[in-house]
């Protein structure tokens, strides 16, 4: 591992199998990582890591294909068994305790399958709002899959603005919504972030539409799982309908956070007061 640092934040390069996982640390105390929603990389929640840093050791990072974390073969694709096994060796480099997890969409399902795989790492995983078809029924499963993959159809054919539209639709995400806390960091659509919203599209799409996750496990697993949704986000949608199945699954309610599915980055603040409260 190689490890550099700036004020107050640490920053290191971790090898993990077919890739280079960049990652950062900030703050002192009981560990918590956050996997991100989407294209999101590890700076992607900075806003929420501000207002974490005093009460926990925040560790953040670029998934697997994502900005700094560089595939060995960039044709290679992936999956959420290689995510979860870079979020396992991650933990192992960082704390020998068990660790509390944000996991947000796309990072709540590689949450679970950390659950499962590694219960001995994770105390608790706060799962906010999973895409993982295979917590539905069998219909309902196939329709959502059937939505991702006309997602990536129309992002072949028409690139990344037909692409946010349909994103927005499946996922229950108002791209106009003006409810937001003041102040928050801006978060332009630069060439690195959208180099990694295609390759989101095409790799993890992929990934969530063939994932393997064992549901049963799920049921089973030792590991506290905290089911979360977001307020605005609508009941019709496959995130939340995801999340409401896991608490069914688990016999747990389901914790309703500030603002939509992306409430980590669009209510920083009271949205890391409903995240102490789940963890304690």
């Amino acid at each position: 591992m190689n490890v550099g640092s700036r004020t107050g934040t640490r920053s290191g390069s971790l090898r993990v199998e077919g890739a280079s996982l960049y990652f950062e640390v900030r703050g002192a105390g009981p560990v918590l990582l956050i996997s991100q929603s989407g294209e999101g990389d590890a700076g992607r929640s900075r806003d929420l890591v501000d207002r974490l840093e005093a009460d926990y050791t925040v560790v953040t990072y670029d998934r697997r294909g994502l900005s700094r974390s560089v595939l060995d073969d960039p044709e290679s694709g992936v999956t959420l068994v290689q995510h979860a096994d870079d979020v396992h060796r991650l933990l192992a480099e960082v704390t020998d305790e068990p660790a509390r997890m944000l996991g947000c969409s796309l990072g709540a399902s590689i949450g679970l399958h950390v659950a499962v795989g590694h219960p001995e790492q994770l105390a608790t995983l706060v799962a906010h709002e999973p895409v993982s078809p295979r917590l539905l029924p069998p219909g309902r499963r196939a329709e959502h899959q059937h939505e991702l993959a006309e997602i990536q159809r129309v992002h072949r054919a028409e690139g990344l603005a037909g692409t946010l539209q349909l994103v927005a639709k499946v996922l229950g995400i108002d791209p106009h919504s003006t409810e937001v806390e003041p102040g928050l960091t801006p978060m332009p659509m630069s060439p690195q972030r959208i180099r990694n919203f295609d390759f989101f599209v095409e790799q993890d799409f992929s990934a969530i539409i063939g994932d393997t996750l064992d549901v049963a496990a799920v049921g089973r697993t030792p590991t506290r799982i905290v089911p979360a949704v977001g307020r605005a986000t609508p009941e019709t949608v496959f995130d939340r309908a995801c999340a409401v199945a896991l608490a069914d699954l688990r016999g747990e309610v389901v914790r309703v956070f500030p603002g939509g599915h992306n409430g980590n980055t669009s209510h920083p603040s009271a949205y890391a007061e409903a995240l102490r409260a789940a963890l304690n």
